[in-house]
């Protein structure tokens, strides 16, 4: 439909509301599927990687930091005002210990006073970045993404990396500036498989570009030194750069751990391969299974605090994808063993999730025909549910004598 202004107006279909709703159940199995609503993550201990949130109401800046797991957010901190972490490894819940005075957790009261384990960041009081300011930042205008580090877990805006953003970076790790510097090491490995960018930008500026030299042969060479490498790495060329293949296809074969007879890195640094230590780096999904893993070298980890880069599950893929399959098994498990009012609410979201789809696949044969859905349409479809609905009860009804 045209605006009196000439220009036409934005409109979103149905169809895009029914997906739209679909990414963002999608986006909720992979990041809270791995955590219990329910139950208090404590008495497991150093969690692996979970679901976290600081309330604020209770630990506000100036005070302890202090982080909960989900179950806790729910139960403990109701209309609390609480920060989202997203996830964080190897930590233990903070709920009702000593940072939170008199405030005892409703779900697992019996805690140590204090979790020693757990590492804190601005993060828990809301803040992150090298320009430590809120997100979503209501005086920051403009747009820009924020990005993990794999090593420190803090949060980054895109134009603070000091490096251009490759495309397809939901298919990357990232490792900070500062953490770079702090895993020297790594800068040899970067020489080699680092996903490589044409122009370096200064730390939270932008408008000074340092060129960085990039060889045009720099795939091929790669690809020689790497033969059996899963990672097909593109070099981004005047500004634009080509996606690496989908994240399956790069991790298909399987890591040879110990074939080589020498240390990898080793034989990285006599290479004369360096690297511009500038800029955060991005890592091409799969790379960790091309770090060295001798003897000396998982000492080098240890000490540096990463030894976790060894273990491919900790990658946060890695933790989502167990989410969605957690939910998938849930889901096909049936109702069995349900108590009454969870069967209902299972059997609910099974139909609600069944008319979602004849639903979209019913408006995509409009979209297919060029066809305006009008509200008789819809309510034809619906008295079709309907219709359905009651053959189905009346199929499955039994009578007593």
């Amino acid at each position: 439909m045209a605006a009196n202004d000439g220009e036409e107006d934005a409109t979103v279909s149905l169809v895009d509301v029914l997906e739209e709703d679909e990414e963002l159940e999608n986006e909720a199995s992979a990041v809270l599927g791995g955590s219990d609503s329910e139950k208090c993550s404590y008495p497991e201990g150093y969690v692996k990687r979970q679901a976290l949130y600081a309330c604020n109401t209770c630990t506000p800046k100036g005070g302890e930091p202090a982080g909960i797991c989900l179950a806790c957010s729910y139960k403990c901190h109701e209309g609390h005002d609480l920060f989202e972490l997203y996830t964080k490894r190897n930590f233990r819940c903070d709920c009702g210990n000593d940072k939170f005075g008199e405030m005892e957790c409703k779900l697992f009261a019996d805690k140590e006073n204090v979790n020693s384990g757990n590492k804190y960041s601005h993060n828990f009081f809301g803040l992150y970045c090298t320009c430590d300011r809120p997100y979503p930042d209501p005086e920051d205008e403009v747009p820009d993404e924020m990005i993990q580090c794999i090593v420190c877990e803090d949060w980054f805006h895109g134009r603070h990396l000091g490096c251009v953003v490759p495309d397809c970076v939901e298919l990357q790790e990232m490792i900070c500036q500062s953490c770079m510097n702090k895993t020297p090491f790594l800068w040899n490995y970067a020489a080699h498989i680092e996903v490589p960018s044409i122009t370096k930008v200064s730390p939270c500026k932008g408008e000074e570009d340092v060129k960085v030299e990039v060889e045009n042969d720099e795939e091929e060479k790669i690809k020689n030194e790497n033969p059996k490498s899963p990672v097909d790495v593109k070099v981004q060329v005047n500004g634009t750069s080509a996606c690496k293949r989908k994240h399956q296809e790069e991790t298909e074969g399987s890591s040879e751990e110990g074939s080589c007879s020498g240390c990898r890195l080793r034989e990285m640094k006599a290479s004369g391969r360096s690297q511009t230590l500038q800029g955060a780096m991005f890592w091409p999904s799969a790379w960790r299974i091309k770090l060295c893993t001798c003897a000396d070298c998982k000492i080098l980890y240890a000490d540096a605090g990463v030894s976790f880069l060894m273990d491919e599950m900790d990658t946060v893929l890695a933790y989502e994808n167990k989410g969605k399959s957690t939910e998938q098994a849930e889901q096909a498990g049936g109702a069995e063993g349900r108590d009454p009012l969870m069967s209902l609410t299972f059997n609910f979201s099974s139909e609600y999730n069944d008319m979602k789809t004849e639903l979209k696949d019913y408006l995509q044969r409009f979209a297919a025909e060029g066809k305006v859905v009008t509200p008789e349409d819809i309510r034809h479809f619906f008295e079709q549910q309907q219709s359905r609905k009651r053959r189905r009860a009346n199929a499955g009804q039994y009578y007593c004598s």
